[in-house]
C-alpha cells in the first residue's frame, strides 16, 4: 500500500461518499485543510492522484474510482465490526438507514416498521423512498429493499413481502371510445401510462404469460404518459387517458366500483417477491440483522 495509512483511506471514501472537501471534513468532524492535506499526503504515498478539484466541485479520476469502490465495503465492514464491538451483545440500537421504492410501502412494509420501532425502540431508522436502482457502496444505506431487476450485482439479497399480483386496468369511457384488444398484443395500438425508473430510458415492462405454455413475453403500448408514481398512473387511467399496467391492491378499490375494468386477467403473471439487498454477509449489524428476521418473518 506504499505506507497509506488506514485513517487516510477513510478520509479519501469520505470525501468521494459526500463528494466535496467540506461536507466530509463536517462529516468527520475535522478542519477543511485537514482533510486536503491528507488527500495530498496520500496521493503522494500512492504516486497517483486520485481526485480532480476545481473551484466548484471535484471529481474522481480513474485510480480514485477504483480505491474508492474497492475500499469502501472494507471500510463499511470494519466500522460494522467496530459498533458491534461497542454496542451491548443484548442491545439492539443505533441507527439503521434504508432505501426502499414507493410502493413497497402499503404493500407491507409499513407494517415491517411499524413492528420494528415498536419491538427496538433503541433504534433510530431512515428511510428514503426512490425507485431508481442505489448503489449500496456510495450511498452510505445499510440495505435496500428492491424488485429484483434492480438488485446490485455483488450484493446479498433476501426475499421479502408477498408476492406481487399486477393488472391491467383501463377505465369504460377509454374503452368505449376505443375498440377494447382481443389479445396483449394488439396492445401496441394502444396508449399507455407507463411507470418510468427515473426517466423514459427505462420503463417497467408489461409482461404476459402465452396460454399452456405459460411462456413470459413483453407487450409495449404506445407511450402516452410516463410518470414514476403509482397512484398517478391508476388516476389517469380513471380518467380514460390510457391503459396502466399497475400493482393490483391499489387499483382494486377502483375495480370494485366499476371505475376501471381490468383486461387479460388470466395471462398477466405475478411479480417476484421484493428483495433486501446488502453488501456483506460479514459483521452484519445487529440492527439489519432484526430488520431481516423481521421482514423474512411478516413476508
Amino acid at each position: 500500500m506504499k505506507n497509506a495509512s488506514l485513517n487516510d483511506i477513510w478520509v479519501f471514501a469520505e470525501v468521494a461518499r459526500a463528494q466535496g472537501f467540506r461536507a466530509a471534513a463536517a462529516n468527520l468532524n475535522l478542519g477543511v485543510g485537514s482533510v486536503s492535506e491528507t488527500i495530498q499526503r496520500l496521493e503522494r504515498r500512492l504516486g497517483v492522484r486520485l481526485i480532480e478539484r476545481t473551484t466548484r466541485k471535484i471529481s474522481l479520476t480513474y485510480a480514485g474510482e477504483q480505491l474508492f469502490e474497492r475500499s469502501l465495503p472494507a471500510l463499511t465492514d470494519l466500522a460494522s465490526a467496530l459498533d458491534d464491538l461497542n454496542d451491548d451483545q443484548n442491545t439492539i440500537a443505533g441507527t439503521l438507514r434504508l432505501s426502499a421504492p414507493r410502493s413497497s410501502s402499503p404493500f407491507f412494509l409499513d407494517e415491517v416498521i411499524v413492528k420494528y420501532c415498536a419491538t427496538y425502540p433503541a433504534v433510530n431508522l431512515e428511510i428514503m423512498y426512490d425507485d431508481q436502482k442505489v448503489d449500496l457502496v456510495a450511498s452510505g444505506v445499510d440495505a435496500t429493499i428492491r424488485s429484483q431487476t434492480l438488485v446490485q450485482k455483488g450484493s446479498f439479497s433476501v426475499e421479502i413481502g408477498p408476492k406481487l399480483d399486477m393488472a391491467l386496468v383501463a377505465s369504460p369511457t377509454y374503452l368505449e371510445h376505443n375498440v377494447s384488444p382481443k389479445k396483449p398484443t394488439d396492445l401496441t395500438d394502444y396508449d399507455g401510462i407507463r411507470f418510468g425508473f427515473g426517466g423514459t430510458d427505462r420503463l417497467a415492462p408489461w409482461s404476459f404469460v402465452e396460454g399452456k405454455s405459460k411462456k413470459n413475453y413483453t407487450v409495449s403500448p404506445k407511450s402516452r404518459m410516463v410518470v414514476n408514481d403509482l397512484v398517478s398512473m391508476i388516476n389517469f387511467a380513471k380518467a380514460g387517458l390510457g391503459l396502466a399496467y399497475v400493482y393490483r391492491k391499489p387499483a382494486e378499490p377502483f375495480i370494485d366500483s366499476g371505475e376501471l375494468v381490468t383486461l387479460f386477467d388470466k395471462y398477466i403473471p405475478s411479480l417476484p417477491r421484493y428483495t433486501l439487498n446488502y453488501l456483506t454477509k460479514r459483521h452484519v449489524p445487529a440492527r439489519l440483522k432484526a430488520f431481516i428476521d423481521l421482514a423474512k418473518e411478516i413476508g
